[in-house]
């Protein structure tokens, strides 16, 4: 599929400005199921961390069981992954996929974690990949959309107004016009 080589991705530092961002592109009639969220899970030694699926409802136990459980009810796929160097992650959304599927086809190299592998796999560059696992690794959380060329262009205005710390188009034609 091609559209999953257009894609806005944006950096937010908590889960207050992500959730609003998504409640943004949801207002704006966004099609959820082209959206995902990535975010360490953040949980003390005293709480258990776990979840489990049931169809297509996941219930999620931690400090932010409340924060993944809405995203999970809004989006398509979810998933908890264990990424050296990074910690515990939680993904919400079609990235699932593009992780799993990069485990799966051993795409996992040249210093990329599953995370780095599913990123680069949608046309992410390498040098921006790099950047966003740090990201993920500071605590911060990241957030993909893909698209049509003109549905990562209008994505991108809105998360422009949202408390994003950046939001970067990747995809050579949107780069070329200077979305």
């Amino acid at each position: 599929m091609n559209s999953e080589k257009n894609s806005v991705v944006a950096v937010f530092k908590s889960h207050d400005q992500a959730e609003a961002a998504v409640r943004e592109l949801q207002k704006d009639g966004f099609d959820m199921k082209k959206l995902s969220i990535v975010g360490k899970d953040y949980h003390t030694e005293e709480h258990v961390v776990g979840y489990y699926t049931t169809g297509d409802r996941m219930a999620y136990w931690g400090k932010l069981g409340a924060f993944w459980g809405g995203f999970w009810g809004l989006m398509f796929g979810s998933a908890f992954f264990w990424v050296p160097g990074i910690g515990q992650l939680l993904v919400a959304g079609p990235l699932v996929v593009w992780i799993v599927g990069a485990l799966e086809g051993a795409v996992v190299t040249g210093g990329l974690t599953a995370l780095g592998a599913g990123l680069y796999s949608i046309g992410i560059p390498k040098n921006s990949v790099l950047q966003y696992e740090t990201e993920v690794k500071n605590g911060k959380l990241l957030m993909v959309v893909h698209g049509t060329p003109e549905e990562v262009k209008r994505a991108k205005d809105l998360l422009d107004q949202s408390d994003a710390d950046s939001s970067t188009v990747h995809d050579a034609q949107l780069a070329d016009v200077g979305a």
